[in-house]
């Protein structure tokens, strides 16, 4: 009896076994009701399902051999190379070599990540639906990552770290450290190996694409946009949504560069499952450092770091003169502390009074919001544990919005 194969979760990313090109000249009719393509008709697709289905049995395989021996047309009339070119391609084994990816995942896999839209338009053999699926997870991954250690962060400051880890910047700047080669002009004939995209041309500006709107019920009459709103409306990073472009619009290199290191994080998923796709994100993501300190801009700290001692019950925060020298001189150093009660909560000096105290208040608000909890358990790592061993993390207030 035969075995049927039953696609898992995820399969809708990868396309059948073979696609027939809208143009390609010899496709056949519509009423042709065999299920295997003919030759010179079609072109074989970018990434294999193989490795998500069961084998098949002896009897199957040999039914399909003959048939799937298709000849496709010349690589010059295709807008991307191949996927048999990905198996001759130096540069894709070294790219794979280099990154330390998994052996499970496809050569063709890792050829059909470079392809952006502009390229190729067929989503079958283009990183779209590969990059939709990457940009989630790197968003899960940041922002639970961000939301565990630093609970009391303000969403402003969320929004910019989440942006620096993965935002379009930081992912165009990972594939160039990756050494990630783009081509003048995309085609079925250049290296699989390089990343395929059509150029903005020379002087042409992306700003057409600007920001489409936000949705908003209201937003013809020019309200603010509030914390809240940017939260529920916006994308990820809090910034307002772009405009669509259409599959073949030409776009500059660091959007295709960003699709294809959220696509090749997508098809890790896929084929190597959660736990591979943790580890490289830990690998290029985490092993970064960025200083959550600088990312702070205070108006009114003073104001803010009384708001904070009423809220939370504190003593009303007192600024005490520490040390002193050079009061008569032209650079004089004062030293000034915050206290509530017999706590100190921040330091600071400089040159006068007044600004060591706003620089003490800024430092205390600065230790109040970059608390880190000493054990963390993210809810990604908690799939498949025990509800025993789970430790709910720290929910903080909020921000004090003044």
């Amino acid at each position: 009896m035969k075995r049927i194969r039953i696609q898992r979760w995820g399969s809708q990313f990868l396309a059948p076994r073979t696609q027939f090109r809208p143009q390609c000249p010899l496709r056949p009719p519509q009423h042709h009701l065999s299920p295997f393509p003919q030759p010179h008709s079609c072109r074989s697709q970018s990434t294999s399902a193989g490795d998500i289905f069961p084998p098949l049995d002896a009897d199957e395989s040999a039914g399909l051999s003959q048939q799937d021996e298709d000849v496709s047309i010349p690589p010059e009339a295709l807008p991307s190379p191949p996927p048999s070119a990905a198996l001759k391609s130096a540069k894709l084994a070294a790219l794979h070599a280099r990154l330390s990816l998994p052996p499970r995942l496809p050569i063709q896999t890792l050829a059909r990540a470079l392809v952006h839209e502009s390229a190729d338009p067929d989503p079958n053999f283009n990183n779209t639906s590969l990059a939709i699926l990457g940009s989630n997870l790197l968003g899960l991954y940041t922002s639970e990552y961000l939301l565990c250690h630093y609970p009391r962060l303000p969403i402003s400051v969320l929004f910019a770290a989440q942006s620096a880890y993965v935002g379009t910047k930081a992912l165009a700047l990972m594939a160039h450290e990756w050494g990630i080669e783009s081509v003048a002009e995309p085609g079925g004939e250049v290296d699989p190996g390089l990343l395929q995209y059509r150029r903005l041309a020379a002087g042409a500006a992306w700003g057409e694409f600007a920001p489409r709107g936000t949705g908003r019920p209201n937003e013809q009459k020019g309200w603010r946009r509030g914390i809240t709103s940017k939260i529920v409306y916006d994308d990820q990073f809090g910034d307002m949504r772009m405009k669509t472009p259409e599959p073949s619009q030409p776009v500059p290199l660091d959007i295709a560069a960003e699709s294809f290191v959220r696509a090749l994080m997508g098809a890790t998923y896929l084929h190597c499952g959660r736990a591979t796709t943790k580890r490289l994100f830990a690998s290029h993501w985490l092993s970064r450092t960025l200083d959550l300190s600088k990312m702070f801009e205070f108006r009114t700290p003073t104001v803010d770091l009384s708001k904070l001692c009423a809220r939370e019950g504190f003593e009303p925060a007192v600024a005490r003169l520490i040390s002193e020298t050079g009061r008569a001189s032209r650079h004089p150093v004062f030293v000034v502390g915050v206290y509530s009660g017999k706590d100190k909560l921040g330091e600071g000096a400089g040159g006068s009074i007044d600004e060591a105290r706003v620089r003490a208040a800024v430092m205390a608000l600065k230790s109040w919001y970059l608390y880190k909890p000493l054990d963390v358990t993210l809810p990604s790592d908690a799939e498949g544990m025990e509800p025993t061993k789970w430790k709910p993390n720290l929910v903080d207030l909020g921000e004090v919005i003044v």
